[in-house]
């Protein structure tokens, strides 16, 4: 059979870092980048801060120019969606009808925005941040904005949230949980940052959800809440969480378990076919069962794992995931999967707004939350990533170095003189 290259579906971080990353590893056959939106790839963490806050601008959220696609020879088919994959005969056919053959099919579909539910139509208020044509649709009504509602108190919506409350906007944020972050991180982190968002002017309702919302005027919304608050703005943010995009491994017949499920090397129950990124549903030690993470350390190195595997150094996936958030100034890392966690301590002071929260499941450490302790979370990763044993007590004493707690790295060996 003919080499036909390498078809990745895509342009996000994990479908950008892999091709890069193949023509780092050697790879000389055809690679084409295939994504629905006419941008080039783009960076999107920075446009619920940096670029929301006018730190900085499109241009700088680019990857790179076309001509660095042009120079590492990567065919770039952008504003085309993959309607369709053809397994039998290994081509995906946009929805143009342009069909493009593949020996490998990488899916790096990403994820979308769940929609609030109950909109019978668009509303020029109502903004969902996801992609870059949202933020600068969200930058600009920010602009002329004096009151905002956030539904969702999750990592984006925050991030919004301090944007807005330090531009001197009246915030309020709606969360149908009880905590921010609730689904994500421990009480105590929680608490902390729900006393930074409010010492920003940030109002929160929680343990709430909408149960009306319309347009009392031209460019205003209007939200009731299930007990019956009316909350009037000019801008109202939905980040209720997102939904990995499946549709067309599905469609394929692929196993899809919210997520494209992948094995331990990122492959599909198809072996021509691999997942990689947000949409990717895979096991690992570091979680209960299958797992899908969302972060750019997730996309980077599924993409380099990958990229060895299919140039010829096969080796399984067996990152520790880490994250980060930026939050108005006070940030918020986490190393490890705090699923299932039954003990929580702290190091440091958790009145104060600098401590790491340590969880433990059945007395194994999962994962370490840092509030302004970059220290402590560069120790996590790397305690984690060597499966060494901590016991609470020494996460919570502050006179234990945890990182002596590492394996000691074996001595080079002597050079020839």
């Amino acid at each position: 059979m003919a080499d036909d290259g390498i078809v990745v579906v895509g342009t996000g971080q994990a479908a950008f870092q892999l091709v890069g990353f193949l023509r780092d590893e050697g790879y000389a056959g055809t690679i084409r980048l295939v994504g629905d939106e006419a941008h080039l790839p783009y960076q999107r963490p920075p446009l619920s801060k940096a670029f929301m806050n006018g730190d900085c601008e499109i241009d700088s959220l680019f990857f790179q120019s076309r001509e660095h696609f042009q120079k590492r020879d990567i065919e770039l088919h952008l504003g085309a969606r993959v309607t369709r994959i053809d397994r039998a005969s290994r081509f995906v056919e946009t929805a143009t009808g342009v069909r493009l053959p593949y020996s490998h099919l990488v899916l790096a579909t990403g994820a979308r925005n769940r929609n609030l539910p109950g909109l019978d139509k668009p509303y020029p208020w109502l903004v969902n941040l996801r992609g870059l044509d949202d933020a600068g649709n969200m930058r600009e009504r920010l602009g002329g904005a004096r009151e905002v509602v956030v539904v969702g108190a999750g990592f984006l919506g925050l991030e919004f949230a301090a944007v807005a409350a330090k531009k001197g906007l009246a915030v309020t944020v709606i969360e149908a949980g009880p905590t921010l972050m609730g689904r994500a991180i421990s009480a105590p982190v929680a608490a902390a940052f729900r006393r930074h968002h409010e010492a920003l002017g940030v109002r929160f309702l929680l343990g709430t959800t909408l149960a009306a919302l319309d347009e009392p005027a031209p460019g205003r919304c209007r939200v009731v809440t299930r007990e019956g608050e009316v909350i009037e703005a000019d801008l109202l943010i939905s980040s209720i969480g997102v939904q990995p995009n499946v549709e067309l491994a599905q469609d394929a017949g692929l196993r899809c378990e919210n997520g494209i499920v992948v094995d331990a090397f990122l492959n599909t129950e198809d072996p021509a076919i691999s997942a990689i990124g947000d949409c990717a549903a895979f096991e690992s030690r570091f979680s209960l069962g299958l797992c899908r993470i969302e972060s750019v350390q997730n996309a980077m190195d599924q993409a380099r794992c990958l990229a060895r595997t299919l140039t010829g150094n096969r080796a399984p996936y067996d990152a520790a995931p880490w994250f980060w958030s930026d939050q108005g100034g006070l940030k918020l890392q986490i190393a490890g999967l705090s699923h299932g966690a039954d003990q929580c301590v702290i190091r440091g002071d958790a009145q104060t707004l600098s401590f790491s929260a340590y969880l433990f499941r059945a007395g194994r450490l999962v994962a370490v939350e840092s509030v302004a302790r970059p220290a402590d979370h560069m120790a996590a990763r790397r305690l984690l990533n060597a499966g060494v044993e901590v016991q609470p007590q020494q996460a919570q004493d502050l006179n234990v170095d945890l990182k002596s707690l590492l394996p000691v790295a074996e001595p080079l060996a002597a050079q020839p003189v």
